[in-house]
């Protein structure tokens, strides 16, 4: 059975926020689907388990500790008897490629961005430009609701998205918006493989970012015309536009 010190436990515990995950240069992930989708994925510092836990995970190596112990070390309201503690990747240099980009304008929950990022990696999206006000993509919530996807899609901290956006011209810059074109009647730009852009929960994109965009497009409700709800979840209006272009493209 592993003690752990006062220092490690404040350590551990200070992963819940970017200044200490920042200071350490590691993240949390917890839960064993989680721990298990990422330990391929990421280069592993440390794994703290309960007994019961090891014993239905022998193939994994853990630091054994008592469940009391893992409980006040958790960041989650149910702890499932596991954590890992990850090395944060480098995303290196952005360079647009064959498949489409993600561009995220201040995108700031992080279970949207969590969404977003499963998204991506499930319609073969490999990069995701996040501006300024953007969740941190290893954030415990973000790292939670990506699933292990976080680990095959590199999200790229991008100060100012407006300028960057205008940097990949020829390239399509396609936006959402309200008073946009139909998704669904429009032709649209795809060669080479356009940029995605979604905008903040309440705010919607900025008013830079929009001028960078060389597309604007709506996902109308049905039937045309009926009163509905205002506007989609981000995440879920990302689902429905990735989801199109991608039939487009791929047939």
């Amino acid at each position: 059975m592993c003690a752990l010190s006062q220092n490690k436990r404040k350590e551990i515990r200070s992963l819940a926020s970017a200044k200490g995950r920042n200071q350490l240069g590691v993240f949390i992930a917890e839960g064993t689907r989680c721990v298990i989708e990422c330990l391929p994925l990421f280069s592993l510092r440390e794994l703290y388990a309960t007994a019961a836990w090891a014993e239905a995970h022998p193939e994994i190596q853990a630091s054994i500790i008592e469940k009391s112990e893992l409980e006040r070390l958790s960041l989650q309201q149910s702890p499932q008897g596991v954590i890992a503690i990850f090395e944060i990747p480098e995303a290196g240099e952005y360079c647009p490629g064959e498949s489409m980009t993600i561009a995220l304008d201040a995108v700031q929950d992080p279970g949207n961005l969590g969404t977003i990022i499963r998204l991506a990696d499930w319609f073969g999206i490999t990069d995701i430009l996040a501006g300024a006000g953007t969740a941190d993509p290893f954030a415990p919530k973000v790292v939670q609701a990506t699933m292990g996807a976080l680990g095959r899609v590199r999200v790229h901290r991008v100060p100012d998205l407006a300028a960057e956006l205008r940097r990949l011209a020829p390239r399509p810059v396609i936006g959402t918006f309200l008073d946009g074109a139909n998704l669904y009647q429009t032709e649209i730009a795809l060669s080479p493989a356009p940029v995605i852009v979604m905008g903040n929960e309440g705010n919607g994109i900025s008013p830079d970012v929009a001028a960078a965009c060389s597309c604007r497009l709506k996902i109308p409700s049905f039937p045309p015309g009926r009163q509905t709800v205002e506007s989609l979840n981000v995440a879920m209006a990302s689902g429905i536009i990735i989801s199109e272009l991608s039939r487009r493209i791929y047939g």
